[in-house]
């Protein structure tokens, strides 16, 4: 069925002429000789645009549009008139019309309306399509957890998706962060706005400052032109910072300012600009040993630990871990292509027995390649990476030592550091390449210098 439209107009041979040129299109097209009749067809029929006149008998066009505006916000209406007057046209694009064509109609004009409004509201639809599946994705409904740990935090994050207050979210690599904050995003009263990601420890140094705060034209070796920065562009919505423990003591004190007066100046700028912005903030680092320490500011970590949710780590989710493992399994084979369905109890008993330095993420990379070289419908323990079992081994070690988290991967670090490369090592413990290399010099345990880490 082609598109439907609907024409408004009092003079019956050019209502006529126009339902032909628009037939001739491909146009599914309807008349009406007055707003009444058009109202009462509009009641009962989806147009995809409606094309009317200003000046009809009774009702006018724009009452016709601006009826229709109230009761479906998304409707294309083209506005008709032989006045082609500034007054006119702007009330008309004032009460919502997407476009006017004035009188005497030439056909090729209108047929040209006609195809930039169809594109218009296709981009709509499909907006609208996006919209709705980002928040079906991160629906609470669809967070994948049914340990009294992780009900308990998502019970906490409803209370709060729709406060204005900001939050800070702790927890080891690989918990979810992100996936926590997008899910109060998307559930909050900001969800129609921008949803912008920050990694503080992503970004060089020299470059974040005006990727934050923007830069004006001449501002720097380079700043040709001026740029809006992420704040301004997260306007209305949410911006998250992961790794917040990341960023300098000066960029802590930019930061600080802006969660402050929620104003943004932007490099080399001498005009601060409002902005209307919740943070979400992230980091899994030991963030009060941080301000102990004195490499994050006291100010602004009471700033941004305004609502605290603090993820469990998957070692304690042990009731999810089937959970888990059975929903990565129906995604990657239905994305893959591949047969696999199930996975064998001794399968299965490795990765109960798992300790998961990297927590779901890391959970989510072993069974996504264990789907994709399983040679059958059962992923089986052939199927999972010879290192697990292994480190089931060290795992036990480390219980029956008590060793703690930072000992333990420590301990994993020297036992596979001659036999793995960093990438496969960094791999195994859900974690970046430099995040294993800032471990690395933290502990001393420092093989290889900096730049040769690629």
């Amino acid at each position: 069925m082609g598109n439907r439209i609907l024409v408004v107009e009092d003079e019956r041979t050019l209502a006529e002429s126009l339902k032909r040129v628009l037939a001739r299109e491909g146009y599914e097209t309807d008349l009406s000789l007055s707003a009444e009749e058009a109202l009462e067809k509009i009641g009962s029929t989806v147009y995809d645009i409606i094309i009317t006149d200003i000046l009809l008998p009774g009702i006018d066009g724009i009452q016709i549009l601006k009826t229709v505006k109230s009761r479906h916000p998304d409707q294309i209406v083209i506005i008709m008139t032989a006045y082609a007057s500034l007054e006119t046209s702007v009330e008309a694009l004032r009460a919502g019309a997407y476009d006017y064509i004035t009188k005497p109609i030439i056909h090729e004009e209108l047929k040209q309306v006609v195809k930039n409004a169809l594109r218009q509201k296709q981009l709509i639809s499909e907006n609208l399509f996006l919209r709705r599946e980002i928040h079906k994705r991160y629906d609470f409904g669809n967070i994948i957890g049914e340990s009294e740990e992780i009900k308990k935090t998502l019970a906490e994050v409803k209370k709060i998706a729709n406060a204005k207050s900001n939050v800070l979210i702790l927890g080891e690599t690989g918990t979810g962060k992100e996936l926590i904050a997008r899910a109060i995003h998307y559930n909050s009263n900001r969800s129609s706005m921008p949803f912008i990601p920050i990694n503080c420890s992503a970004i060089p140094e020299n470059l974040l400052e005006s990727e934050l705060f923007g830069h004006v034209k001449g501002a720097f070796t380079g700043a040709v032109i001026s740029k809006k920065g992420l704040f301004e562009e997260a306007n209305g919505g949410t911006v998250f910072l992961d790794e917040i423990a990341d960023l300098s003591l000066r960029l802590q004190a930019k930061l600080l300012r802006v969660l402050e007066d929620q104003e943004i100046r932007p490099v080399g700028g001498n005009q601060s600009h409002k902005i209307n912005i919740r943070f979400i903030a992230a980091t899994n680092r030991d963030i009060v040993q941080e301000v102990l320490q004195g490499r994050f500011r006291e100010d602004l970590y009471y700033r941004i630990n305004v609502i605290l949710i603090k993820l469990p780590p998957l070692r304690n989710r042990s009731n999810d871990i089937e959970l888990l493992t059975r929903y990565f399994i129906q995604k990657y084979s239905t994305e893959m292509g591949r047969p696999v369905r199930e996975i064998s109890d001794g399968a299965m008993q490795r990765l109960l027995s798992y300790h998961w330095p990297g927590n779901v993420r890391e959970l989510q990379n072993i069974i996504e390649r264990a789907v994709l070289i399983s040679e059958g419908v059962v992923i089986t323990e052939k199927d999972l990476p010879e290192t697990l079992k292994d480190k089931g081994m060290l795992l036990n070690t480390a219980i029956e030592n008590r060793l703690s988290i930072r000992e333990y991967t420590k301990s994993f670090i020297l036992r596979y550091e001659n036999i793995y490369s960093e990438q496969q090592i960094a791999d195994m413990l859900g974690i970046t390449r430099k995040s294993l290399w800032e471990k690395r010099k933290k502990w001393g345990l420092l093989k290889r210098q900096p730049h040769q880490i690629k």
